[in-house]
């Protein structure tokens, strides 16, 4: 079975814990984090912040990155890249801050959305809500 990684970020508005809204990219069907695969050569960490630069705009200099949150998940998807084979795929989400008054550009969704902090949240079991929950744990809310 091949693998594949891919790391992204979950950014949240303002500089407080716990914070007032996060980000979500918008496809048509669900909802996304601006993320990627990894190239060769990348840190997690690069593939992230040039992932969330391509998606959004933001760059990596306008982020604060929480240096004690890393969320590692591995599941089993359909691959579109490979065939539609199963694959193990692991996504890693580092965890940053931008201004609230942050601008944001898409070029690879059809939106985007600034969900409001209440957790816990109900979004996509499989992918956001298991992410979400350890942010609630990290922010101890």
């Amino acid at each position: 079975m091949q693998q594949v990684k891919s790391c992204g970020f979950i950014l949240f508005r303002g500089y407080t814990a716990p914070p007032k809204s996060f980000l979500l990219m918008k496809h048509p069907d669900r909802y996304d984090l601006p993320k990627g695969h990894v190239e060769s050569g990348e840190s997690d960490l690069e593939c992230a912040l040039r992932e969330m630069t391509e998606e959004t705009g933001i760059p990596a200099s306008a982020v604060e990155i929480a240096a004690d949150f890393e969320y590692r998940s591995i599941y089993y998807p359909q691959s579109a890249r490979l065939n539609n084979e199963i694959v193990e795929k692991t996504l890693i989400i580092f965890l940053g801050w931008v201004d609230p008054h942050t601008s944001i550009i898409t070029t690879e969704h059809l939106g985007y959305e600034w969900i409001d902090w209440h957790p816990p949240h109900h979004i996509q079991a499989r992918t956001i809500d298991p992410l979400l929950a350890e942010v609630r744990t990290y922010f101890g809310n």
